[in-house]
């Protein structure tokens, strides 16, 4: 039996406006974080890693003193593959990826924008995909 589905009526934008301290979360509460947004939402995108293309989320960056994990750190599961240097955290109850400490720079944690509360980041309009697949840092030890 087929359902059927309609499509979003939601407007594409340019650009989300969040609060400059913002609360987000899993999915199912677990593990609740607050981001230091003072410059909003510094260059959304996608990622066409191996790891990314999967999850399929839309992160922006902060530094790391920037994200605070309020909830659920006793929850937050790790995954690290390839040059063991990124470190993806999602919530080992409902698997939803929260955010994770970039490899490119590692002193920034990317983080699932679609895990700030209110905020959907489907209704961007124009979202970059980073070309992982190239990434900088497998040319540089002959990956």
């Amino acid at each position: 039996m087929a359902v059927k589905y309609t499509l979003s009526k939601k407007p594409l934008v340019d650009h989300i406006e969040v609060e400059p301290i913002h609360k987000g979360q899993c999915h199912c509460g677990a593990v609740q974080f607050t981001v230091y947004l003072d410059q909003g939402l510094i260059d959304p995108r996608r990622c066409n890693c191996s790891m990314c293309r999967r999850r399929g989320a839309v992160v922006a960056s902060v530094e790391l003193k920037d994200l605070i994990v309020d909830e659920g750190e006793d929850v937050l599961g790790l995954y690290q593959f390839n040059t063991n240097t990124a470190k993806h955290y999602f919530c080992s109850k409902c698997g939803i990826y929260t955010h994770h400490q970039r490899r490119s720079n590692p002193k920034l944690y990317a983080f699932n924008i679609a895990c700030l509360d209110g905020i959907d980041p489907l209704v961007l309009a124009n979202i970059p995909v980073l070309d992982g697949e190239d990434h900088p840092t497998d040319k540089a030890i002959g990956v």
